[in-house]
């Protein structure tokens, strides 16, 4: 029995809006593994993604996804998502686009408040006693420092 995650749910809710329409790839040649045949062949992939442009994004979501993922968004616009890890163009596509799902899942997704907490009584203790300690430890150093002075 296959158990499915909040995660997983807002990645196949993505995958039904079809962004296949709006982003395109673009290869390269990749470094890394495959011998002769990483200098003839285009294995590196990149997909591409206007999301100012997207019909598919709502305008706050766009938003969002501007903000949270600001740092792959180039100064044209687009999100870039690099994959070159496989010898195959073929997985590094499949896996550029896995990554473009999860990215965007994760920019949509909403972000939990945090509730301000009071530190418990044993903290706040445990902070003091060892605010006493360092403090009678400079003390020592400081009595022992005129000691030293006193005696030259």
């Amino acid at each position: 029995m296959k158990t499915t995650t909040p995660h997983s749910e807002a990645i196949k809710s993505l995958m039904y809006r079809h962004f296949e329409i709006e982003y395109f790839f673009q290869t390269a040649r990749s470094s890394g593994p495959g011998g002769q045949n990483v200098n003839k062949t285009e294995t590196k992939v990149e997909l591409r993604f206007h999301v100012s442009n997207s019909s598919l994004l709502s305008e706050e979501e766009k938003e969002l996804i501007i903000i949270r993922l600001k740092h792959k968004i180039n100064a044209d616009g687009y999100l870039q998502i690099i994959a070159q890890e496989n010898r195959s163009q073929l997985a590094n596509k499949q896996m550029a686009e896995q990554r473009f799902y999860e990215l965007l899942a994760n920019a949509l997704k909403k972000r939990s408040v945090r509730r301000v907490s009071k530190p418990t009584l044993a903290s706040v203790k445990r902070r003091l006693v060892t605010k006493k300690y360092t403090a009678k430890k400079k003390e020592q150093r400081a009595k022992n420092k005129l000691l030293n002075n006193e005696s030259e």
